[in-house]
C-alpha cells in the first residue's frame, strides 16, 4: 500500500462481513462526532463560554502554540515594548547625547540598546528624565528577556515521543480467536523503557430516554506492558465474549462511529522523562479479514533487520503464513 494512500479508497482492502455476528447495528449516524485524538494538522474542539481559553493560562498557551505562531508574538512583543520607550525618549530628545531632533528612528534603535543592555555608546542619557527612562527599561528587559529564555527552553527540553503507529487496524483470526490488531513502533534510536499500553473503545449509545451519548470501555490487550520497547510492538485485543467488540460487525461499526484510542506511556531511557503518544483508530481504518505484513526480514549476511517501508502494508492471511 502506497505511504498516502487512503485504506478505505482501495477496494481491494475494504471491510469484509465479519465472521463475528450476523446481526447489523440499523442506529443511522446523521454527523460522525469529531475524533477523540486529534491526529496531524486536525482541528481541535472549539471551546464556547469559557474565559480561560485565551489568557487564563497564557503560559501553557505559549507552551503549545506552534513555533511560527510563537516566534511572531513574541517579535509583536519584543517591538510593542521598543516602541513605547522610543516615544518616552521623544518626549525628551534633548536629554538623548547624539541624537536627532525628533527622529523616531534614533528613539527606537536607543530603546533597542538599553533593552537588550548593548550600549554602543554613541547615544547615551545626559538628563534625570531619560535616566529614569532607562532605568525602567532595563529592568523590563531583564524580565523580558528572563521570561522568553524560560519559555523558549521549555519549549525545546519538553520531551516528546517519536513513536509511530499503523495507519490502519485490522480484525482476523489469529490462534483461532478473532482479533484486533495494530502496530507501533519507536521511530528513535534509543528504548522506551517500562513501556505500558491502553486501549479503549469509545462509541455512540442512545440511552432509554432516546439521548445519544458517548461510551468508553477498555480493551484488554495481550500483552500490555513491554520491558524494553525499542523497535516494533504488535497490540493485540482477543475479541471474546468479554469484549466490548463482541459480535461487532463493519456496519455496526460504523453505525455506532466507533473510535479505538491507544495510548502509549514509558520512559524515555535518552532524556529520562516520561513521555506519551496517542492514536486512534476510526470505522474506515479498520480493515477485516487482513494481517500485516512481516517487517523483520534477513540480509545476505544473515542478520537481522526491520523494514519499516512494509509497516503500514497489509496481506491476505494466505501470505502472511508463507512468508513466515
Amino acid at each position: 500500500m502506497p505511504k498516502d494512500a487512503d485504506p478505505s479508497a482501495d477496494p481491494a482492502i475494504q471491510p469484509h462481513p465479519s465472521p463475528l455476528s450476523d446481526s447489523v447495528s440499523e442506529i443511522p449516524v446523521a454527523e460522525p462526532p469529531p475524533r477523540l485524538v486529534s491526529l496531524g494538522a486536525q482541528r481541535r474542539v472549539q471551546v464556547i463560554g469559557n474565559d480561560q481559553t485565551k489568557f487564563g493560562d497564557l503560559y501553557h498557551r505559549m507552551l503549545t502554540v506552534s513555533w511560527r505562531r510563537f516566534i511572531l508574538l513574541a517579535s509583536g512583543v519584543y517591538v510593542i515594548l521598543n516602541a513605547l520607550f522610543a516615544v518616552l525618549y521623544l518626549l525628551d530628545w534633548r536629554g538623548v547625547a547624539n541624537m536627532h531632533p525628533w527622529s523616531i528612528t534614533d528613539a527606537f534603535f536607543f530603546s533597542v540598546q538599553t533593552f537588550g543592555t548593548i550600549g554602543y555608546g554613541v547615544m547615551s542619557p545626559k538628563d534625570l528624565f531619560v535616566n529614569l527612562v532607562t532605568t525602567g527599561e532595563s529592568f523590563v528587559g531583564l524580565g523580558a528577556v528572563a521570561v522568553a529564555t524560560g519559555i523558549i527552553f521549555a519549549r525545546v527540553s519538553r520531551p516528546t515521543a517519536r513513536v509511530m503507529f499503523s495507519r490502519v487496524a485490522v480484525i482476523t483470526e489469529y490462534d483461532g480467536v478473532p482479533t484486533l490488531i495494530f502496530r507501533a513502533a519507536n521511530q528513535r534510536a534509543n528504548q522506551i523503557m517500562e513501556a505500558e499500553v491502553t486501549v479503549f473503545v469509545a462509541r455512540q449509545v442512545t440511552t432509554r430516554e432516546g439521548m445519544r451519548v458517548r461510551k468508553l470501555e477498555d480493551l484488554k490487550v495481550t500483552r500490555s506492558r513491554s520491558p524494553m520497547f525499542a523497535l516494533t510492538w504488535m497490540i493485540m485485543h482477543p475479541i471474546t465474549e468479554e469484549s466490548p467488540l463482541f459480535g461487532a460487525t463493519a456496519e455496526s461499526l460504523r453505525a455506532e462511529w466507533l473510535e479505538i484510542v491507544v495510548v502509549l506511556a514509558g520512559i524515555d531511557d535518552t532524556f529520562a522523562q516520561r513521555i506519551h503518544a496517542r492514536h486512534s483508530y476510526i470505522p474506515p481504518e479498520i480493515i477485516w479479514d487482513r494481517k500485516f505484513a512481516d517487517v523483520l526480514i534477513l540480509g545476505e549476511d544473515g542478520q537481522r533487520m526491520v523494514d519499516y517501508t512494509r509497516f503500514h502494508d497489509l496481506v491476505e492471511p494466505d501470505e502472511a503464513a508463507d512468508a513466515r
